[in-house]
């Protein structure tokens, strides 16, 4: 290997947690991840030598400071700590500050992780029960406090619209159309993407669920696999009811040294970069699309001085079907190419889906991908709604320094109309099911005679059943203004189809 500045930020370890033997809090999970990730460097005293501690937001339970009690639990004299709110791209983000740190000598030895302690938490709450966990003082806080995403926009709640498991279908039903595919065509085939990231899992040691799945098996609701909202069952959801960790451990390339992690164990951050689309749902451009991606996505592998041609090593954030479609799409990607898989874990349904830090166990997988194969990885990471992201270029040799900008999202948002009373125009739309397999309540982005894009939701029997069973879109349907909705007449031979869907009978 090359002479490498001192100053060179270098990913040296990646631990990750899954299915913990003993239950325990999150902190001390992420401590285990942090000392894995030493281990893995071959410098377990890596661990101890910490000089700041950057955790990505945790659900399961409520810390002031969680870095702080990390580093005083592995005995490490860290003197920075940052927490982040929510947002699933935190993670990558945090990876590139450390790399802009570590460059300009702010430090040296930094630990980016984070942990869910969801599935104990459950079911704790469900025996009446609450966990003993540490409970910091008021006047405790980090260094450095990262703001959450913004999720919760008056039209979407107004509509119901107010969960991700809604929201992404919205999108899945506006690539569906794009594509001119009916819904048995298209749940087909995002249900083979799926299966290809269940056959991934099943290979990763770390992955909370290692079955490889049909794509029969994982397109067709059942008791273990009910519809959540569609065209989307349960297998085609995030599975965020787990209990894992991950962290990575970043240095300078003279502590990596000077610790004595062999250089055959640096893996090399080429490239980082952000950029956010606008938060509102309603006024995206577009719903099968993100200018946003295709941004951050280009300028990272601009700073990285190299193309997507050569990067053989992908990990495409992957909540939903929907996300990784648009990303790879942006990208340039093929969604279906068979020897370029777009995870190296298995994805949030099958690897699993510990909240806002998913994409710390992707780059802790990727470090070990990229050393083993010594080939380049991408891995691309998602806050909100498709809102706000952040990607990474890794490399098994130095190149130029670290290079990190956010891009610019310049394409015009769609108008609003926050309420709406008349015709519109069915431009996608989701079908929420309650947990007796039926559908109760539809979701659906409308556009006004004008242009402008609206949010509604119905609970009209009829309507509810016919976008169950029929491929609506562009159908005409009435509007009021408290945001709800019915379609307005049935098909007449205006080009709407009919499809078989999965009701109870």
């Amino acid at each position: 290997m090359p002479l490498v500045d001192p100053r060179t930020p270098v990913l040296v370890g990646g631990g990750q947690l899954t299915r913990p033997e003993q239950p325990a809090e999150p902190a001390d999970m992420i401590v285990e991840a942090v000392r894995g990730g030493g281990e893995g460097a071959g410098a377990a005293r890596l661990a101890e030598h910490l000089d700041s501690v950057r955790v990505v937001g945790i659900l399961s339970w409520r810390y002031r400071d969680p870095g702080r009690l990390v580093a005083q639990r592995l005995g490490a004299p860290a003197r920075h700590t940052v927490y982040t709110g929510n947002g699933g791209s935190h993670p990558q983000a945090l990876v590139n500050d450390a790399a802009e740190d570590i460059l300009a000598g702010r430090c040296d030895v930094v630990a980016v992780g984070g942990a869910e302690a969801w599935r104990t938490r459950t079911a704790l709450r469900k025996r009446g029960e609450r966990p003993g966990w540490t409970q910091q003082p008021a006047e405790v806080e980090a260094a450095e406090i990262r703001p959450d995403v913004p999720m919760h926009d008056p039209a979407e709640l107004r509509a119901g619209l107010d969960r991700p498991a809604y929201i992404y279908p919205l999108f899945e039903q506006a690539l569906r159309i794009a594509a001119g595919r009916t819904t048995a065509e298209h749940v087909a085939a995002i249900a083979r993407l799926w299966s290809r990231f269940s056959e991934v899992a099943a290979a990763n040691p770390a992955a909370w669920t290692r079955t490889p799945l049909t794509a029969e098996a994982i397109a067709t609701p059942g008791p273990s696999n009910r519809m959540i909202a569609w065209p989307y069952p349960k297998l085609m959801n995030s599975n965020n009811d787990v209990d894992q960790a991950a962290a990575v451990i970043v240095c300078s390339a003279e502590a990596a040294a000077r610790f004595g992690v062999p250089r055959d164990r640096w893996v090399f951050p080429l490239a980082g970069a952000e950029a956010s689309d606008t938060a509102r749902i309603a006024a995206r451009p577009r719903l099968d699309g993100s200018p946003a991606i295709k941004q951050a996505g280009r300028l990272a592998l601009e700073l990285a001085g190299v193309t997507l041609d050569d990067i053989p090593l992908i990990d495409l954030y992957s909540c939903f079907p929907s996300a990784v479609q648009v990303a790879a799409a942006e990208l340039g990607l093929p969604a279906a190419a068979a020897d370029r898989p777009l995870t190296v874990t298995g994805g949030l349904t099958f690897a699993g889906g510990p909240w806002n830090n998913y994409s710390t166990h992707a780059i802790a997988t990727m470090i070990a991908k990229v050393r083993q194969a010594g080939q380049l990885g991408l891995v691309t990471a998602n806050s909100g709604y498709l809102t706000k992201h952040s990607v990474g270029v890794y490399a098994p040799a130095p190149g130029h320094p670290f290079r990190r900008a956010a891009a610019p999202v310049t394409e015009p948002p769609t108008p609003v109309a926050e309420t709406h009373d008349g015709p519109a125009t069915l431009e996608s739309w989701t079908v929420v099911f309650g947990r007796d397999g039926k559908p109760e309540t539809a979701l659906a982005a409308l556009r006004t005679t004008n242009g402008a894009r609206t949010l509604a939701g119905s609970d009209d029997p009829e309507t509810v059943t016919r976008l169950v069973t029929e491929d609506a879109e562009h159908a005409t349907v009435h509007v009021t203004p408290d945001a709800t909705f019915r379609l307005s007449r049935r098909p007449n031979g205006n080009g709407l189809r009919s499809h078989q869907t999965h009701l109870p009978h």
